[in-house]
C-alpha cells in the first residue's frame, strides 16, 4: 500500500475519533480540504479495508454476518452498580509505519478497567476470543456486551461465555451510545499514546499499549470515577494507597511469534 494511502487512512481515523456519523461524502470532503486529491470511490474502499462505516452516531468496525445468532440488548435502563456487573468489548484500528493493526479491549464498565486486550493483523475472531478468555481467567461478569460485529455473534466467541453462563447483549441497530464506555478509551488511547508516535513493528506497538494499559488502569485518574484510578474502583483501594506495585495484576495484550506478524497492507501485496 502507498504512503498517501496509509496517510489518508491516518487521517480519517483521527476525524472519526472527533465526529463518528461522517460517511463517505463528508469523509470525502475532509481530506480534500487537508490538500488530498481523492474521490469518494477511493475514501470507500479504505474505510472497508479499517472497517469503518458511519451508523449514526457510532463507529462499526464490524460487518453483522446473517448466519449468526443476534442475541437481545439486556441493558437498557439497567443501572450498573458493581464490578464484574457488564463487560464489553470492541475492536479498533491502529496506525503503524507501514502497515496498521486491530485492536481489541474487554474493559469492566463499572470500574472502567481495562481487563485484557489483543492485537491482531486480521479482523476475524481468534483475537477476540483470545481476548475474553484471558480476561475470564481472573473474574466472570454478568453480562457480556459487544455489537453485533462477526467477531462477536461468531460460536466460538459465544461458546466461551455461554460456559461460563454469562448472559450475551448485544447492541441494537443504530443505537449511538451503547458502547459510550469503551469508546472513551478508544479516544484516550489514541490521542495520548498511539497518536504520539509511529511504529515500526508490532513488538513496538504491543510494549507501547502495555505500558500505556498499565497507566491507564493505575495511574490515569478518571473524572467520571471521583477522581480515582479503574484499579482503585475495581479493587476497592483507598486513594492514599500506592498503586504502583500493582502493573503485574493488568492483563497485558499478546501477539505470538512477533518477529513474523506483518501489517495489513504486506499481506496485501503478497
Amino acid at each position: 500500500m502507498d504512503e498517501t494511502s496509509l496517510d489518508m487512512m491516518d487521517e480519517i481515523d483521527k476525524q472519526y475519533i472527533d465526529t463518528p456519523f461522517y460517511g463517505r461524502p463528508k469523509m470525502t470532503e475532509h481530506l480534500r480540504r487537508l490538500g488530498y486529491w481523492v474521490n469518494p470511490k477511493r475514501v470507500g474502499r479504505l474505510m472497508r479495508l479499517m472497517g469503518l462505516k458511519a451508523i449514526m452516531a457510532k463507529l462499526n468496525t464490524r460487518k453483522p454476518n446473517p448466519k449468526h445468532k443476534v442475541y437481545p440488548y439486556l441493558l437498557r435502563g439497567l443501572e450498573i452498580t458493581k464490578i464484574n456487573q457488564v463487560w464489553a468489548a470492541d475492536i479498533t484500528y491502529i496506525r503503524m509505519k507501514k502497515g496498521f493493526m486491530y485492536l481489541v479491549a474487554v474493559i469492566d464498565l463499572f470500574s472502567r478497567r481495562v481487563l485484557s486486550w489483543k492485537l491482531s493483523n486480521t479482523l476475524d475472531s481468534v483475537f477476540c476470543v483470545e481476548a475474553v478468555q484471558e480476561a475470564l481467567l481472573e473474574a466472570t461478569p454478568e453480562i457480556f456486551n459487544t455489537d453485533q460485529g462477526s467477531q462477536f455473534t461468531c460460536y466460538g466467541f459465544t461458546e466461551v461465555l455461554q460456559s461460563h453462563s454469562i448472559q450475551i447483549s448485544m447492541d441494537g441497530k443504530g443505537r449511538a451510545l451503547d458502547n459510550v464506555f469503551i469508546e472513551r478509551v478508544w479516544r484516550s488511547v489514541k490521542y495520548e499514546c498511539t497518536y504520539l508516535r509511529q511504529f515500526e513493528t508490532v513488538s513496538e506497538l504491543r510494549q507501547t499499549l502495555k505500558k500505556y494499559f498499565v497507566f491507564y488502569n493505575t495511574e490515569r485518574y478518571h473524572q467520571n470515577l471521583d477522581y480515582k484510578t479503574p484499579e482503585e474502583v475495581y479493587f476497592g483501594l483507598s486513594v492514599t494507597k500506592s498503586v504502583t506495585k500493582m502493573s503485574d495484576l493488568i492483563s497485558c495484550g499478546n501477539v505470538e511469534n512477533l518477529s513474523g506478524l506483518h501489517t495489513v497492507p504486506q499481506l496485501l501485496r503478497r
